[in-house]
């Protein structure tokens, strides 16, 4: 394939596919027909991407606490323990993001589990290896989740995570659903009929997953189905957790205007710590430079109201870990 058309495609690719990959038994053979090109050429495209790092897998991303669990967690370490202390937490099966931020508190990690129980497991066994202080800095609620990147710039159409739709609530899991979305959290595979391989594996028909699936991402389970890029090999490696310290009667309007503002991929309100970690509103900001960063936190914080209140600006120094969350107990372990 001519290089001009490989990188023509990639950027189609890229662009159109993050989200809303197509539940037909073919989806390749659909985005080829979208780009004009053949199916073998999507596949093979997107199995250069996942081997050169541009993104991690094609699947699933699963909104937290939906189905399984999960918490972000912080330890302070010295220097000199980092790399060992990383090591220890991305041995952790269910630990799936570590990252090293500019901060006392500079090991970060997000444990999930298929229960609360696994998850409380693992934070338990890192403060046990590791003799730290591990503050367990739960979810309380989501304004705004969403890590689809822009290719351009100039492109400055937004995703609006539209949230849990209301009919979650009344939305019914089956016992099966769990590794059906772990299935998707680890990746489709790049054949011709990768739902049907993905069917074939869990022992069932590819028409009833294929409806499956579209159930969960109808009721907001699944937020985005598609290419999970990894940000920093598009170019977006200065980035930054910015957390704030707002009164608790003013932090569900504030995170809500703080969701809107361009820049702000990740938007939510966590446990707070009072002495320790008193902030309660977290927000996630990627961009190509400090600059930029600081440029567009200067916006939303303004938009938001935030100016003037207690916050934190944690760049990211550092990835050790990057995979989708665990939600169901390996099978391995099931059939012991």
């Amino acid at each position: 394939m001519p290089k001009e058309l490989t990188d023509s495609l990639d950027n189609c690719l890229l662009e159109t596919w993050q989200r809303d990959l197509p539940l037909v038994a073919r989806p390749y053979r659909v985005m080829a027909q979208a780009g004009g090109v053949k199916e073998a050429d999507v596949i093979d495209r997107l199995k250069a991407m996942q081997a050169s790092g541009v993104i991690a897998r094609v699947g699933a991303v699963v909104r937290p606490n939906t189905i399984g669990a999960s918490t972000l967690a912080a330890v302070s370490v010295p220097d000199l323990q980092v790399e060992e202390t990383a090591a220890l937490m991305a041995s952790e099966a269910g630990i799936n993001h570590v990252y090293l931020r500019e901060n006392d508190w500079n090991l970060w990690f997000v444990a999930t589990g298929p229960n609360r129980a696994a998850v409380d497991a693992a934070l338990g066994r890192i403060a046990s290896q590791t003799r730290r202080r591990v503050l367990d800095l739960r979810l309380e609620r989501p304004y705004h989740i969403d890590l689809g990147f822009k290719l351009f710039e100039s492109d400055t159409k937004r995703h609006v995570d539209p949230g849990v739709p209301s009919a979650f609530a009344d939305f019914e899991l089956r016992e099966d659903d769990a590794r059906l979305v772990q299935q998707l959290m680890n990746g489709l595979a790049l054949i011709p009929r990768p739902f049907h391989d993905l069917a074939k594996s869990l022992g069932r028909d590819a028409e009833e997953v294929l409806y499956r699936i579209g159930d969960l991402v109808a009721a907001g389970i699944l937020p985005r189905l598609g290419l999970i890029v990894r940000h920093r090999a598009l170019g977006w490696r200065c980035n930054a957790m910015v957390v704030w310290d707002v009164p608790e009667t003013e932090v569900d309007a504030v995170g809500t205007e703080l969701a809107k503002a361009a820049g702000v991929n990740l938007c939510y309100r966590r446990r707070r710590y009072d002495g320790e970690w008193p902030f309660n509103l977290y927000c996630m900001i990627h961009a190509k430079s400090r600059e930029a960063a600081f440029d567009a936190l200067s916006r939303a914080s303004a938009a938001a109201g935030l100016d003037g209140l207690p916050r934190q600006i944690l760049f990211s120094l550092r990835c050790f870990k990057q995979t989708g969350a665990l939600v169901a107990t390996p099978y391995r372990q099931e059939a012991a």
